[in-house]
């Protein structure tokens, strides 16, 4: 296991500024998972991590060792990708072995190697098949399992479940934290799915525009979002936000300039009977849940989110009530304002 430490990093191509600074200290054995928009910075962050990319400023630790200058091949990472590229004429065992072979190891490590790699990752029926002969998933978990048979000191995977349909992404999320679990190695993971974030992380780090914007457990992230950014990227659907104009002054802090809530945290009233009153303009029925979007005039549109079925229908006046403890304020610059 290998702890990492970015120190005021940064990343220059020519003029253009993509990574401004990031401070971030992760300990040995956790799950980091950077997490942001399209274009934040997270892959390039990750590539600098892993040394394929150069850093143009600030230093990157290994283990308390300034790796900053490091080629990839000294820094002892191991490194899963999007694409699985694996050499579609040697076997699994074969695939899954080769850096063993290529560094010179001798037969029989690199046998022990990968039968070790093989039962973690449930391959064992499958080592004399090729690539071809695999599914997607399985295709991923020989990409993870030549990662494995190196022992690296941490695993760094840049979105390596988006090239799966949706069944397949929920069973790799399961395979991947069950080789967290039972390895307890470092990894740092990038995505843009925040439900693989929420259900895999020990912490997220969300990035906006080459900067950190929070960093936190999912729980600590959900529940107390650092700004507006935050608020409205973790969860789904998004966080209601509205101008807190549209409640009583009475109802919200003095400087509050919007105030959010999210969906599963509104409940149904009769119209003047709560914080806000709107008429129902789409009825999303789920089965488990029903989501609701409703127009709230100068609010704008909120979404709620209901357990099971409902007989509102479009055209429908409701009211919107909010439990205090739920509600967040954010002030002008889009800053939570702490609760009182």
């Amino acid at each position: 296991m290998s702890s990492i430490e970015l120190k005021s990093v940064e990343k220059w191509f020519g003029p253009l500024q993509v990574i401004k600074g990031v401070d971030l200290a992760i300990e040995e054995g956790e799950f980091i998972i950077f997490v942001g928009p399209s274009g934040c910075g997270k892959s390039t962050l990750l590539r600098m991590i892993a040394g394929l990319e150069e850093t143009s400023r600030g230093q990157i630790m290994i283990d308390s060792r300034d790796a900053t200058a490091e080629p990839p091949s000294k820094r002892g990472l191991a490194m899963v990708f999007q694409s699985y590229a694996l050499y579609p004429h040697m076997s699994v065992r074969d695939n899954m072995g080769f850096s063993l072979k290529a560094a010179g190891a001798p037969k029989s490590e690199i046998d022990e190697k990968v039968n070790h790699a093989a039962a973690v990752l449930k391959l064992e029926p499958y080592l004399d098949r090729r690539p071809k002969d695999l599914s997607g998933g399985q295709r991923q978990r020989v990409a993870i399992g030549r990662s494995i048979v190196r022992d690296p000191t941490a695993f760094l995977f840049d979105e390596p479940l988006s090239n799966l349909d949706a069944a397949l992404r929920v069973e790799m999320r399961y395979e991947i934290a069950k080789l967290h679990q039972s390895l307890k190695s470092t990894m740092i993971y990038v995505t843009h799915d925040q439900v693989e974030a929420m259900t895999l992380a020990d912490r997220i780090v969300v990035l906006d525009g080459g900067r950190i914007a929070q960093v936190g457990s999912p729980r600590e992230l959900y529940e107390r979002p650092a700004n507006l950014f935050v608020a409205q990227f973790i969860g789904s659907p998004k966080m209601n936000v509205f101008p807190a104009s549209a409640v009583a002054a009475e109802a919200r802090p003095a400087e509050a300039e919007s105030i959010g809530i999210r969906p599963e945290h509104i409940s149904i009233t009769a119209p003047g009977a709560g914080v806000l009153d709107g008429t129902v303009d789409v009825v999303e029925y789920l089965g488990a849940d029903t989501f609701l979007i409703v127009d709230c005039g100068a609010a704008g549109q909120m979404t709620l989110r209901i357990t099971g079925d409902t007989e509102l229908a479009p055209g429908t006046a409701i009211g919107l009530a909010f439990p205090p403890e739920k509600t967040h304020a954010f002030n002008a610059e889009g800053l939570a304002i702490p609760a009182t």
